[in-house]
């Protein structure tokens, strides 16, 4: 059997084959880490985890790297003030190196939450300046780069000329991007709309700066991926990953950095995960239409009945494929918090279930096991094996009913598969009734109490209840609009 994966540079699925046998470089783009990591971030990261265990469970020995970009950028408006990290920073008051330490921790303990195995590699952009100008040297050497007022841009029509595909992963012309491109303020120094900044010069009010061979500057953002990739990865490696929104024009200026500093394109499989909704409608900030993943958790918001297990929502993602749209409302969640707890009360019926004196059966262990297989080789397709898993859940309540035989060599080896492909593959992780309804009533029982304590101004008892509950791993969390819980 072999892997298949979609490339999105051939718009195909393709067989994979590793540049070194046994052995997959992967590198994912990580978060820039201004602010809290958002859910669309999440489902990006957890489908790559999902990708990382299956390489695993394949038997690949996997070195996974995902960067940390802490360098701060100006954005299309070519203005200081529009650096995300320094609006970021006054609104905070805080130095940008501390607003990068605080979301970089809250960044790591969110994924956490949701039990995503830590990357083998975690470089930072400000870690890599070196190498980056040393790649800014390379290109400009090669004429792949022209210097204007202490700003080193990539020459996107002299990468054509000289046989590069400037365009070729989001299958964008260049000559109709060149067409229909504005030229904004703060841009008119470069010779064409499409050339990206590889170097940009600072402002003496840009606060994240360093020296270089043309005057004190910061780095662009997509030659720290090239700077980072290349240098865990080597010059071509197997996969890069990342959402779909970062096809152009990052992933499509990594392919050009790349091949002009090397010769090769870089990457051999390009792999990349769509959107995420809320409602039915696109997560905006502006629109209000967005939640944090501690607000999904905790229950405070407006858009969920009730708070959410981290596994859970691992779960709900995990039923569409990587390369689906999801759409996260509150009766998706509800369904699937009951369809994990059916798959759950399944793993832990296997350990009493008693073997059967006849061995007649019909369920054939070998060839679910196959298509529980199959289903991770094409593309990683996480919805076909969660339905061969619930087969299995089937049949393991059908064995609890005396209407399915299951000698204990069947019992022992479908644990044993539905233990890796449960816990160790899809990630999930047993949550005792972390969210069940009799759970759920008798803190609310508690809340109600604890609230009418407060009113009376029994803070004694308030106090207790909270500090009890809270021994238990069970965090009370007071707001204007009443009291949530958080299952730590």
């Amino acid at each position: 059997m072999e892997l298949k994966l979609y490339n999105s540079l051939s718009g195909q699925k393709e067989t994979f084959k590793p540049i070194l046998e046994g052995n997959i470089g992967m590198y994912v783009c990580g978060p820039t880490v201004y602010s809290n990591v958002h859910m669309g971030n999440v489902r990006t990261f957890m489908s790559f985890d999902f990708i990382y265990r299956t390489l695993l469970y394949l038997g690949y020995k996997v070195r996974y790297v995902r960067n940390i970009t802490d360098a701060g950028h100006l954005t299309d408006d070519g203005t200081v003030e529009n650096d995300r990290f320094v609006k970021q920073s006054r609104l905070e008051k805080l130095e940008p190196m501390e607003l990068v330490q605080k979301y970089t921790v809250d960044f790591h303990k969110v994924l956490e939450r949701f039990n995503l195995l830590p990357p083998t590699i975690e470089p930072t952009a400000t870690g890599h300046i070196l190498e980056q100008l040393e790649l800014t040297k390379l290109l400009l050497e090669k004429g792949y780069a022209y210097e204007v007022n202490g700003s080193v841009y990539f020459d996107v029509r002299a990468y054509n000329e000289k046989g590069g595909n400037y365009g070729e992963l989001s299958k964008r012309n260049i000559d109709e991007l060149y067409a229909n491109t504005r030229i904004l303020d703060g841009q008119d120094e470069k010779k064409n709309p499409q050339d990206f900044a590889l170097w940009k010069n600072a402002s003496p009010a840009h606060i994240m700066k360093w020296p270089s061979p043309w005057g004190e500057g910061f780095p662009g953002w997509h030659l720290e991926c090239t700077a980072m990739s290349t240098k865990y990865l080597g010059e071509t490696f197997d996969i890069h990953g990342g959402g779909m929104d970062l096809k152009f024009p990052h992933h499509e200026c990594e392919i050009a950095q790349g091949t002009a500093c090397n010769g090769a394109s870089p990457v051999n499989y390009w792999l990349h995960t769509n959107m995420l909704t809320l409602n039915g409608q696109k997560m905006s900030k502006s629109t209000g239409n967005t939640i944090l993943p501690i607000e999904l958790i905790t229950g405070e918001n407006t858009f969920f009945e009730k708070p959410f297990h981290p596994t859970v929502v691992r779960f709900f993602f995990l039923q569409a494929h990587y390369r689906s749209v999801v759409d996260l409302s509150n009766e998706a969640l509800v369904a699937s918090e009951k369809g994990y707890t059916r798959l759950m009360e399944a793993v832990k019926l296997l350990k009493s279930l008693v073997p059967a004196q006849s061995t007649e059966g019909s369920f054939d262990l070998k060839a679910w096991k196959l298509k529980c297989d199959e289903a991770l080789l094409d593309d990683f397709n996480s919805p076909i094996l969660i339905a061969h898993l619930f087969e299995a859940v089937k049949v393991i309540f059908a064995a609890k009913e005396g209407k399915e035989s299951l000698s204990q060599e069947d019992l022992d080896a479908l644990a044993e598969a539905m233990n890796c492909f449960v816990l160790e593959v899809l990630g999930l992780e047993e949550v005792e009734a972390a969210h069940s309804d009799k759970l759920d009533s008798a803190l609310k029982v508690l809340i109600d109490l604890r609230d009418q304590a407060r009113q009376s101004k029994n803070w004694s008892l308030s106090d207790q209840i909270r500090d009890k509950l809270l021994v238990e791993g069970i965090e009370l969390k007071d707001s204007r609009d009443g009291t949530s819980y958080l299952i730590n």
